[in-house]
């Protein structure tokens, strides 16, 4: 396994979760990689499942973009934290636009095969989690 190489391969998929671009996305991603996301209680799978999550993001903020801002990697993982800006343009989990701009740290770890795809990821919840629990959040 080569730390270098994963980390390259994340550039590569901040190009890819920006511009929705399904060919890198077969590229980079196992067909039998597990994803989670704070957006739902099961995880997605493979290239397709981690672009739906792209896409359900777009639904609402058509204008969403992540920017790799910092990574560190040991072993097959790679830890990043992203940058995730958009503006509230369309229907999302139900509220109408807003026209509001959002800007929201994420941090996730990516798990690398032998083949250098990666396998999968764990998304951090962070408050997320804590206001889906009390009730405050309903996905």
């Amino acid at each position: 396994m080569s730390i270098q190489r994963n980390k390259e391969a994340m550039k590569r998929f901040e190009s890819m979760i920006n511009t929705c671009d399904g060919a890198l996305a077969e590229e980079l991603v196992d067909p039998g990689a597990s994803f989670s996301t704070p957006a739902s209680s099961e995880p997605v799978y493979g290239p397709q499942g981690y672009l739906g999550v792209v896409r359900f993001m777009r639904q609402g903020f058509p204008d969403v973009q992540w920017k790799l801002e910092e990574m560190a990697a040991e072993g097959d993982v790679v830890a990043v934290r992203w940058t995730c800006t958009g503006t509230h343009e369309g229907v999302f989990l139900g509220r109408r636009p807003t026209g509001r701009r959002f800007s929201a740290t994420v941090m996730n770890f990516y798990r690398f095969g032998p083949d250098g795809r990666i396998t999968g990821d764990v998304a951090a919840d962070g408050m997320l989690a804590i206001l889906r629990q009390i009730g405050f959040v309903d996905f």
